[in-house]
């Protein structure tokens, strides 16, 4: 056990503080003193920083960990921690506690008075949550109340990445409007990408400081706006800009739903929501595309694929605004500490989360420093970003390529030339089945391990995407570029392409997470940063690519590139563990 697993002990029992008993302010600060002095290298500080809230007494020692003595309460910690940590695990702005530095003087209280006596501890002021059955916490909530905001945060989700796609059925028509060629057109859907690439250095650190539903709720209006903006745009640039913000707006769902379904659903829930969030956010860029090409080719035009999908974006903003409530922990106890001040008129009551002051070097250091460190200093980030990247790519390139095989080289016609398009969508319902069914085996050994994950038990799903990826290509390109070929020959392909996308999208994203806990924002962020750049170059020079090698030779060439990537889940799977144990950011604590 490496020192990084040590800080992340007592990271775990800090996240744990709202739901137990407080230790004195004393006993933290010399318990956090000794870390800090302990601590061989930055990021062991670095992970004590990060820690999102205050500690515990009566923490289990690393023996009991190991021995297993203490396997329950441990598996509740984790899931307690990962709520916090799975998505956005930074904590952000300055230490509230910090002394005051010698150089810096006080400055005269004012009107003459002199500065009051201290205060008693403020810890004493500190609102927490009741134990670990706190109906308050949004864990403990109904079954009921969790599906029904689970529901309406995977539709936000859904209709942000609809949007995303849904211009592709409208390339044609609006590069015919604006007398532009088709590959200046697909800019609508290049720059709608890279806003999501750049939206979650936004909304991510928002949601660390104010929550879930503010950003989601401001975000979802933006969005929604800018859809219609598109829809009434008189020329090109409006049209290609306001793509960009609404981008800009839609990538806060995904970087936000994400961390409030971990904030509702505990381990043994979790892998199922995640599973459902993720298919809610890649199923409908393929169904946009099918129902868009009707649009298009119907007398209502290119224009209503963003009339309605900015409709359904109000729609979306409205229920946002009376029905989402909170998720994040921390936030929860802000609204309990200012019911408790109006009913108590005891000013001094707080929460935890009201201490934070928002400091903007450190911003920037959480949120764009460190995620371009961890991409180009840690192996299993970058060469499973690059991986995912492509296969993110791939997604947005088969918009492109799959009208050239079956409208070009089929002769379907219309919104029908959409239609394929389903293979991929069973594809993927297929993927997501296959991650039904292998959670219970990862949470059987989740529990072998003392409810500690080991994060290369989430690959062999993936290991599975990446051989039948490939094959879906190989059969796609030598059997789409033949007229002769019935057109179901190369649609059925799109089960195993659909498949593979999933598989290997979902479970090397978990693995990311469970392999970088305590940086889990920070990595999830530059994965986030690299694929949102390949989804937005991929359908930039895949016209190109197939008019120039024809289909056979162009897909040849992708799926070549997909078999030189294969070997990654399958190395790390093997290999990870020791790759870990040399990464400064990486905790192994619990790793068989």
């Amino acid at each position: 056990m490496n020192e990084v697993d040590l800080e992340l002990v007592k990271s775990e029992e800090d996240a744990r503080r709202h739901h137990g008993p407080e230790e004195s302010t004393e006993h933290r600060l010399e318990r956090e003193a000794a870390a800090l002095n302990g601590s061989k290298n930055g990021a062991n500080k670095e992970a004590l920083e990060d820690s999102t809230g205050p500690t515990i007494s009566h923490m289990p020692t690393v023996q009991d960990i190991e021995a297993g003595e203490d396997a329950e309460r441990t598996r509740t910690l984790m899931s307690r921690t990962r709520t916090a940590q799975s998505v956005h695990a930074n904590t952000i702005g300055a230490d509230p506690t910090r002394t005051r530095s010698k150089k810096e003087k006080l400055p005269p209280f004012g009107s003459g008075k002199d500065y009051p006596p201290a205060l008693p501890d403020q810890e004493n002021y500190v609102v927490e949550f009741d134990g670990f059955s706190d109906p308050l916490h949004p864990q403990n909530w109904s079954l009921r109340k969790k599906y029904l905001l689970s529901a309406l945060l995977a539709a936000t989700s859904a209709f942000c990445v609809w949007g995303s796609s849904i211009f592709s059925s409208a390339i044609f028509a609006v590069a015919q409007e604006f007398h532009v060629s088709a590959e200046v057109g697909t800019l609508g859907v290049s720059l709608y990408i890279l806003g999501f690439a750049t939206g979650p250095l936004i909304w991510a650190p928002l949601s660390e400081l104010y929550g879930r539903r503010l950003p989601i709720i401001v975000a979802n209006f933006g969005f929604a706006v800018f859809q219609i903006a598109v829809a009434a745009g008189k020329d090109l640039q409006t049209v290609i800009i306001c793509r960009f913000f609404g981008g800009l707006f839609a990538a806060c769902p995904l970087a936000v739903v994400g961390g409030a379904f971990a904030d509702i659903w505990d381990n043994a829930h979790r892998g199922y929501a995640i599973n459902i969030f993720a298919l809610t956010v890649s199923v409908p860029a393929l169904i946009a595309p099918v129902v868009g090409g009707f649009i298009v080719n119907s007398h209502l035009g290119w224009r209503w694929t963003e009339w309605i999908t900015g409709i359904i974006g109000f729609a979306l903003f409205i229920l946002n605004v009376y029905f989402l409530e909170e998720t994040y922990a921390p936030v929860v106890l802000v609204e309990k500490a200012r019911l408790l001040r109006r009913l108590t008129k005891n000013w001094g009551i707080h929460a935890k989360q009201e201490q934070i002051e928002v400091d903007l070097k450190e911003l920037i250091e959480k949120n764009l420093s460190r995620p371009l460190k961890l991409l180009f200093t840690e192996p299993i980030v970058f060469f499973i970003s690059l991986y995912i990247a492509f296969i993110y790519g791939m997604l947005y390139l088969m918009l492109t390529a799959y009208p050239i095989v079956f409208q070009r080289y089929h002769g379907i016609s219309g919104g029908k030339g959409s239609l394929p398009l389903i293979g991929l969508i069973i594809g993927q319902l297929i993927g997501g089945l296959i991650v039904f069914l292998y959670e219970p085996v990862y949470i059987r050994k989740m529990k072998a391990n003392r409810g500690i994950p080991i994060p290369e038990n989430r690959l062999p799903p993936a290991m599975l995407g990446s051989i039948l990826f490939p094959i879906g290509l190989f059969w796609f390109s030598w059997t789409g570029n033949y007229p002769n070929i019935h057109w179901i020959v190369p649609t059925l392909s799109g089960l195993f392409i659909g498949a593979g996308i999933f598989l290997i999208f979902l479970q090397c994203l978990n693995y990311i997470i469970d392999a970088y806990l305590m940086f889990a924002a920070s990595a999830i962020a530059a994965n986030t940063f690299l694929r949102s750049i390949f989804g937005a170059v991929f359908p930039l020079f895949a016209t190109y690519m197939f008019n120039a090698l024809k289909v056979n030779w162009a897909g040849t060439l992708l799926a070549l590139v997909s078999v030189v990537l294969l070997p990654c889940p399958f190395i790390f799977y093997k290999l990870g563990a020791q790759i870990r144990k040399r990464s400064k950011y990486a905790p192994t604590f619990g790793d068989n």
